[in-house]
């Protein structure tokens, strides 16, 4: 199609989910060959309109037009076969299946005899993961992977597909900002060949970096679409929430008090890999009333030194670990939550949620004793405690006895939050909480994270964003290949001191 005309007109759009409006007459066009961002807080109908345009969703009022003809897709193929494809934010992989197989699923290689192929597979699809300049093997499975490859074998398959229009929601959000800068030389190069992009993402600097125009929406409806080179950020940010965000300024008079958590020559073992761990001889200690951040490339260890922390490491750790000066060994995370130790893992969709349960029974699973009666579980008292976090910490929900998956991811996490919040912790691990997370919500995580600071809360936080760390920490330690490689206090932090260190090799 020609460039700059329209390839996808979106028509009075409606999409509606019990008690929740997701999109109400939503209608724009999207041009061929441009990159198109679709920006919003969660719950805006971002995603919900990009299932409707990839097949996900079918049911909806409105109409799609598809290079000027009438379109409504009955499923991924369908829209696949017409040129569509998406790398959804929440990771749509088979875990039990390699890199390879998850890559060609539902268009695998076969021989002349009709057998699965699996050593061209890995060969293309280790093609495709060079084309993202990223060293993945493609015949491991994908429950091996952390979050950020998992994230990379999902581009790497949607690149797969060859497709004319690609439909990217929040594709950066577990990936670092060096493996950022790949996904965009890669697509970079995918504009050059005239491919379409619908780009949704949280993150500003990248929307402004990549797009040609940018639609906003808010509560379920189209705001504006304005062209890059005629607006800026806060004009986007005031679009999205309808009011001004501040710039957040958290920590400056905060005062740590005594040490809550100490970690003593802490080392994991990394049995059959030629590095022999996956972290080595940390030490580190964390006061009430601080947060300390750990910062580091993938495959650093951060999420790894939180699994020890929380006695889920894949194997058990060495060294010392000591709360309030008494020493533990986790065997289960049951005992790390018992001594005051809560963890927001990474992996909010497969480790966070239980996805087939109410909002109410996400935030209440490990504080139910609390609503006991008799020896009975109250389901009053259980709602009770639930609805009282949800307006605490701002959970939008038509009501808490929704399904937790009617939640947009932002929300998702504040009920998990909310749940390990329950719990009266001394110490909070937070492994990238505001993933997929929007501006507004950002910041109300961040005031939230102070304000429990400030409560005596001692909070140990990870993030893929240098910027965040810097604006929420009273101290950074810096991770490089399982080796603690630099510790800098508030005032001697910056960006290019802490990649310097994030780039050592111990």
């Amino acid at each position: 199609m020609t460039p700059g005309h329209p390839i996808i007109e979106i028509e009075h759009v409606t999409k509606r989910f019990p008690g929740v409006v997701a999109l109400n007459d939503v209608s724009f066009t999207i041009l061929a060959g441009e990159l198109h961002a679709i920006v919003g807080e969660n719950g805006a109908g971002k995603s919900t309109l990009m299932k409707i345009l990839s097949g996900v969703l079918q049911d909806y009022e409105g109409r799609l037009l598809l290079r000027g003809a009438p379109v409504h897709f009955q499923g991924t193929r369908d829209a696949e076969l017409a040129g569509i494809s998406i790398i959804h934010q929440e990771l749509n992989l088979v875990e039990q299946l390699s890199a390879a197989a998850n890559i060609f699923l539902g268009r695998e290689r076969r021989t002349r005899l009709g057998l699965l192929n699996d050593r061209l597979m890995e060969q293309e699809a280790g093609q495709l993961l060079e084309r993202l300049e990223c060293q993945i093997d493609p015949s491991r499975p994908v429950s091996e992977l952390r979050v950020g490859d998992q994230q990379l074998v999902e581009i790497a398959k949607a690149l797969g597909m060859e497709t004319e229009i690609l439909i990217m929601d929040e594709p950066t959000s577990a990936l670092t900002e060096s493996e950022a800068a790949r996904l965009f030389r890669v697509i970079d190069r995918l504009r050059s060949r005239g491919v379409t992009i619908l780009y949704i993402s949280h993150k500003l600097d990248e929307v402004f970096r990549l797009a040609d125009r940018i639609t906003v929406l808010r509560d379920g409806r189209r705001v504006k679409t304005l062209a890059r080179s005629e607006t800026d950020a806060r004009e986007v940010t005031h679009l999205m929430v309808g009011r001004e965000i501040e710039a957040v300024r958290v920590g400056a008079a905060r005062h740590a008090g005594e040490v809550v958590l100490e970690v003593r020559d802490l080392s994991l073992p990394w049995t059959g890999h030629a590095r022999g761990w996956r972290l080595r001889g940390i030490n580190f200690s964390l006061r009430r009333g601080e947060i300390l951040g750990i910062a580091g490339l993938m495959g650093a260890g951060r999420t790894e030194l939180m699994e020890c922390l929380f006695g889920s490491s894949p194997e058990p750790p060495q060294g010392r670990i000591l709360l309030e000066g008494r020493e533990f060994r986790f065997a289960h995370p049951a005992e790390a939550r018992n001594a005051g130790i809560a963890l927001i893992t990474e992996d909010r969709k497969r480790l966070g949620l239980f996805a087939h349960m109410t909002v109410c029974e996400n935030i209440t699973m490990c504080t139910l004793k609390e609503a006991v009666t008799a020896g009975l579980v109250s389901g009053r008292r259980e709602r009770r405690i639930a609805v009282d976090c949800a307006k605490q910490l701002g959970i939008k929900t038509a009501n808490v006895d929704s399904a937790v998956t009617t939640l947009s991811g932002g929300n998702q996490q504040k009920a998990i939050i909310g749940r390990w919040l329950l719990t009266k912790p001394k110490v909070l691990l937070m492994d990238d909480p505001t993933r997929g997370v929007d501006v507004g919500a950002k910041a109300e995580l961040y005031r939230l994270m102070d304000q429990l600071c400030r409560e005596g809360l001692g909070i140990i936080v990870t993030s893929s964003e240098l910027p965040e760390l810097l604006t929420l920490c009273d101290r950074i330690l810096v991770l490089c290949e399982g080796r603690l490689t630099g510790e800098f206090s508030r005032q001697a932090a910056t960006e290019h001191a802490i990649m310097e260190a994030a780039t050592l090799r111990g």
